[in-house]
């Protein structure tokens, strides 16, 4: 583990995660006496700053795309902070990756519009995710970049918690690499 990968997973060991004999209820449905509350990370400017970094230099290079990266984003609000750190981390480098927001659904006024951002200059998008249970929230981004004409084939999460969400994610075509799994954290 690199130097930034350790410090990230120290903060997050420290600030992120919880544990709890009264189990928490997670956005899934499922509830869990772990918890990882990922805005701690990902609303702090010096650590999303860090964390767009790690993204950008060590784990976007594992990530095996077909095609020149246009995009990021993924389901507000998980994954809106982290899209846009990672356009600037980017834009630091001299490239130009646009962020997208994926609405939950489309918007009942203006344009009526699920995706925001400059849609129309971008093919593809690499999806994002702070957590990744069942896949679920992944899966609404997914589905709605598609529907907007986007491809859509790999993503980075932060965390993946080891229950099925990544699995759900390959089924439909999706290869998530995290940068750490609820087991890293567990005692």
């Amino acid at each position: 583990m690199t130097p930034a990968l350790l410090e990230l997973k120290n903060y997050i060991q420290e600030h992120v995660y919880r544990f709890s004999e009264i189990p928490f209820k997670l956005a899934s449905g499922i509830e869990s006496h772990h918890y990882f509350n990922c805005k701690v990370l990902t609303l702090h400017p010096i650590w999303l700053a860090k964390l767009a970094d790690v993204i950008v230099t060590e784990i976007y290079p594992k990530v095996k795309m077909e095609h020149s990266l246009e995009a990021v984003g993924g389901l507000t609000l998980g994954a809106d902070p982290i899209s846009y750190a990672v356009s600037l981390a980017f834009a630091k480098q001299g490239k130009t990756v646009y962020p997208l927001v994926v609405r939950k659904e489309a918007k009942a006024h203006g344009t009526g519009d699920q995706i925001e951002g400059f849609v129309k200059s971008v093919k593809n998008c690499l999806v994002l995710e702070d957590v990744v249970t069942t896949g679920g929230s992944t899966l609404k981004a997914v589905a709605a970049l598609r529907a907007g004409n986007i491809e859509v084939q790999e993503g980075i999460c932060i965390l993946d918690r080891e229950e099925g969400g990544i699995q759900a994610l390959k089924k439909e075509g999706i290869q998530m690499v995290s940068l750490f799994k609820r087991s890293d954290f567990l005692k």
